[in-house]
């Protein structure tokens, strides 16, 4: 079971875009196996960055709006959100360092 908050289209303006902590947002689908391998590593980091950032999970196929909204295509798709304005993206599953690496600003 993943640690990550579960968004909807109904809750992504109050807990992502509304949120006082940078957001990484996580766009996967059941069925998609790098976002499954993914899912861990993004579960680490929320533990890990508690209290820097929130991360959470947007499932596509159930949420519909929010990821066309976004131009979602392609899964897994990681977006960093920060005062209501995306300000990271990331295509694809990558190592937890990588992550780290790209949202240092935000997990100092």
């Amino acid at each position: 079971m993943s640690n990550a908050k579960a968004v909807t289209d109904d809750t992504f303006q109050s807990e992502v875009l509304s949120s006082d902590k940078p957001v990484i947002v996580d766009f996967w689908a059941e069925w998609c196996g790098p976002c499954r391998k993914l899912g861990p590593i993004l579960d680490d980091i929320s533990v890990q960055y508690s209290d820097k950032i929130n991360v959470v999970k947007v499932d596509v196929d159930e949420n519909p709006r929010i990821a066309a909204e976004y131009g979602i295509t392609s899964i897994p798709a990681v977006y960093l959100f920060s005062e209501g304005e995306v300000k990271s993206t990331i295509i694809g599953a990558k190592p937890k360092p990588f992550f780290e690496q790209e949202f240092a600003n935000y997990l100092k």
